[in-house]
């Protein structure tokens, strides 16, 4: 191999990578979701997340009681300025991975299990499932992989969970897209 042919290999390689770090998906939040995912045909998802606590998640952390259970923890700033509780109560992604109309206040929403959307959600990729996964979206096998992204939320960290019943909490939020 020449010298030549090394170097352009190495360089194809360096720009093949970068182009890669560039492409990183973005949170683009629940309401983009919504556009497509309030219909009967694709089983109400929105409507079955907004009325649920998952929704209500960020403001909870702006009570005087979240901010006493931050205390007790230990922590010095207020519930909802402290990354432990943060972290389980709406997406905490690098503010460069959020779309301009992404809003933390929405709490835990599609894009906390099923990951950052702007890369499948547009019906094209959405359609197809081996698309829409191969571009970022979290899909479950069976509730034994749900119940698992669930407790990483749902354990004994949270000052309120005493034991993650996965049977019992699971229809709250569930949410299958009908069959056709």
């Amino acid at each position: 191999m020449t010298r030549f042919t090394l170097l352009t290999l190495l360089v194809g390689l360096i720009f093949g990578l970068s182009s890669l770090v560039g492409a990183q998906n973005k949170y683009v939040g629940i309401m983009q979701c919504k556009m497509c995912h309030n219909t009967e045909k694709q089983g109400k998802h929105f409507d079955i997340w907004s009325k649920s606590k998952h929704a209500e998640a960020y403001k909870t952390l702006l009570t005087k009681a979240a901010d006493s259970i931050a205390a007790k923890k230990g922590f010095k700033t207020k519930a909802v300025e402290t990354p432990e509780c943060l972290g389980c109560h709406t997406i905490t992604a690098d503010a460069k991975l959020l779309d301009k109309k992404f809003d933390v206040k929405d709490g835990v929403q599609c894009e906390s299990c099923h990951g950052p959307g702007s890369e499948y959600k547009n019906m094209a990729v959405m359609k197809d499932p081996k698309k829409a996964e191969a571009a970022g979206l979290h899909m479950f096998a069976d509730s034994a992989a749900t119940a698992k992204l669930c407790v990483t939320c749902h354990n004994e960290k949270s000052p309120v969970v005493k034991k993650f019943d996965y049977a019992k909490m699971w229809p709250m939020i569930e949410h299958k897209t009908p069959k056709k």
